[in-house]
């Protein structure tokens, strides 16, 4: 087996290892303790993408590992918000936006790693985007939560996450999935992705859903999601 494969194996497994006790800890309280867990468990996911990126260098793989580094800064900001609640606002725009730029080098990734693009990717994956967005900001009411200053924002990153996720698969649609698996695997990653954030959006915006199952599973399925992401470099 090649080195760079068995690095990632073994930073896969470390992951999941250190997610396992970070989920334990978190369901009980958010401090410094779970916080170093958490990035502990966030570096492992990069450190795959990085790993995969050392055996198979590529554009595609060094926009992958970008848009990693992204996802861990915002997971650090944003639980930074229950350390220094003076600063809840700022930390809270600021993860976001972390993750929105993250998203930008995955679509670039997605872009740049196609065998063949084809331009009709482009607003196909805008009109799920648009119609995502629509339904955060006028289903407020139906999904039973309270945006409050934070309802445009959410509306405009949901679309930008349903956009590179639908990016994706549409790209394996028209390109062909065998030679573009890399794009599908990233479309399963992206769904894992929408996933985590609608279990999030609840515990943010909601009420009585920051219960320690949506918890668990809000950051089960975002590591998963990052995890799975950084495995596409795999199929490149």
């Amino acid at each position: 087996m090649d080195t760079s494969l068995i690095l990632y194996t073994c930073t896969v497994l470390i992951g999941l290892i250190t997610l396992g006790i970070f989920c334990v800890f978190r369901t009980k309280q958010t401090n410094v303790k779970t916080l170093m867990l958490k990035s502990v468990t966030s570096v492992m996911f990069i450190l795959t993408g990085v790993f995969l990126t050392i055996g198979k260098p590529s554009l595609y793989s060094g926009l992958i590992v970008a848009g990693l580094v992204c996802g861990i800064l915002g997971d650090i900001w944003l639980d930074m918000k229950f350390m220094y609640r003076q600063d809840e606002d700022f930390l809270t725009k600021a993860g976001f936006a972390s993750f929105a730029f993250g998203h930008f080098f995955y679509i670039a990734a997605v872009i740049a790693g196609s065998t063949q693009f084809k331009l009709i990717t482009l607003p196909l994956s805008l009109a799920v985007a648009v119609i995502a967005g629509l339904v955060i900001y006028f289903g407020e009411k139906l999904m039973q939560l309270k945006y409050g200053e934070y309802k445009l924002i959410s509306a405009l990153y949901g679309g930008l996450l349903f956009f590179v996720t639908f990016l994706g698969l549409f790209n394996a649609i028209f390109c062909g999935f065998k030679e573009n698996m890399h794009t599908f695997v990233f479309f399963i990653g992206g769904v894992f992705f929408i996933i985590s954030d609608i279990i999030l959006s609840g515990t943010y915006f909601g009420e009585g859903k920051n219960r320690p199952v949506d918890i668990v599973t809000n950051h089960v399925t975002y590591y998963i999601a990052q995890f799975v992401i950084a495995s596409t470099i795999l199929f490149i």
